[in-house]
């Protein structure tokens, strides 16, 4: 969220910001309801000195023996108006509020310009795509062929978008998310956490899921809300706290299942894993300075790179856009896999700086070691990476002509040493 001042005394650079977003939003709508605040509460002031004012003139006039009454009359007159200005600006803050919310972070001066994915740039690629002398087949034909894969039983379970997976399908799932979490852990410094899958709206709402994404997300009925990333408890996790800068950067890692509607996207990827109701996710967090932030965002992608690099999953890396950035992000690098049955890379992971965006949101301050007022951190987040990705890459990319796959040496300890998976 972008506190109000800001907005008010960089209107123009806030128009650009949105402009180069592609974001539709009422700018012009807020200001006017600013202004409007701004004009009540100077004139509530005003009365308010008048009424200070004109109460001891009043006090002193009964000490002689007077009764003002003219004065007296006044003042409650005065003091009715005051009541009204008061709710007036209880009223214009009170939508004001859900403006602000709705409000998209500025893109840093380093995003490039574009309306959106066509215009996002590549960073860098690791590793050659596979030279495959048969027909790549989609992963989803893979996994029913191996008996691993089963999405005819899950929509008998809950519905489309679900799957089952059986076996080694199952075990090597698990094997993903250990193999993850251990090097993020012990290679990578960062403090694991087993977050709640539920959460309060207060909480959606301090990560930028709420107001705005409401449709997108599963909500129960007391009003608690199924998370759609391990972003949101992580980050919120120092929600109202002042920390102290010594503490920074704060790493945490968490795995936790994943829960979207994914609305707005049906009739794209309805076959296979890679769009979802339910999925699972080894989620990067940190907390950082302003002055360390985008460092540690660099170091973010390299550690999500690093899953993809010892599981020897070709990727290219591509900044985002401005018109493709995420609602909270102020930069967004895209990890993208190499899937052969495609033909082209799809996004695995997103790792992204919010810079303060979430935190005034989340109020996560920290006090400078220096002394001096407590200021917002940055918030960055990561997948570190996406699991049922990783697993239908792998089922792409180590498949076999005989219908088997060769499983990556790097997860062969987390499988009881199994080296293929095989019909």
């Amino acid at each position: 969220m972008l506190e109000l001042a800001y907005v008010r005394e960089h209107a123009g650079e806030v128009e650009l910001a949105l402009k180069a977003r592609g974001a539709a939003f009422p700018l012009a709508a807020l200001l006017e309801a600013d202004a409007r605040r701004r004009q009540l509460l100077r004139e509530a002031e005003e009365l308010k000195a008048l009424r200070n004012r004109v109460s001891a003139q009043i006090a002193e006039a009964k000490r002689r023996g007077e009764e003002p009454a003219e004065a007296i009359a006044q003042m409650r007159a005065v003091g009715d108006r005051i009541k009204g200005l008061d709710a007036e600006v209880r009223a214009v803050e009170a939508g004001i509020e859900p403006l602000l919310l709705q409000l998209p972070n500025p893109p840093h001066a380093s995003v490039p310009v574009g309306a959106g994915p066509e215009e996002n740039v590549e960073v860098r690629r690791w590793g050659e795509p596979r030279a495959f002398d048969f027909e790549p087949r989609p992963h989803w034909e893979v996994g029913e062929r191996l008996g691993i894969l089963d999405f005819e039983r899950a929509a008998k379970l809950a519905g489309a978008r679900f799957a089952v997976l059986w076996g080694w399908g199952a075990r090597l799932e698990r094997a993903l998310i250990s193999f993850m979490l251990d090097l993020h852990l012990r290679e990578h410094g960062y403090q694991e956490a087993w977050v709640p899958y539920l959460v309060s709206r207060e909480t959606m709402t301090g990560t930028g899921q709420l107001p705005k994404f409401a449709d997108d997300l599963f909500q129960t009925q007391d009003d608690l809300w199924l998370i759609p990333t391990a972003e949101v408890p992580l980050t919120n996790l120092h929600r109202g706290e002042i920390l102290k800068e010594a503490e920074l950067p704060k790493r945490y890692v968490a795995y936790t299942p994943c829960f979207r509607r994914e609305a707005g996207s049906y009739g794209a990827d309805t076959r296979g894993l890679i769009r979802q109701h339910q999925f699972d996710k080894v989620e990067l967090v940190k907390l950082a300075t302003p002055a360390t932030s985008y460092d540690e965002l660099e170091g973010m992608v390299r550690d999500a790179e690093a899953v993809l690099q010892r599981l020897g999953l070709p990727y290219r890396i591509v900044a985002l856009s401005t018109g493709d950035l995420g609602f909270a992000s102020a930069k967004t690098y895209d990890l993208e896999v190499w899937l052969p049955a495609q033909g082209k890379y799809r996004e695995i992971s997103s790792c992204s700086n919010c810079e303060a965006f979430q935190a005034r949101r989340a109020e996560i301050r920290y006090r400078p070691a220096g002394g001096g007022k407590a200021e917002h951190v940055h918030t960055l987040n990561g997948s570190g990476v996406a699991v049922g990705r990783t697993w239908l890459a792998i089922l792409e990319n180590y498949q076999e002509a005989d219908g088997s796959v060769t499983i990556p040496p790097a997860l062969r300890p987390y499988l009881d040493g199994l080296e293929r998976i095989t019909p």
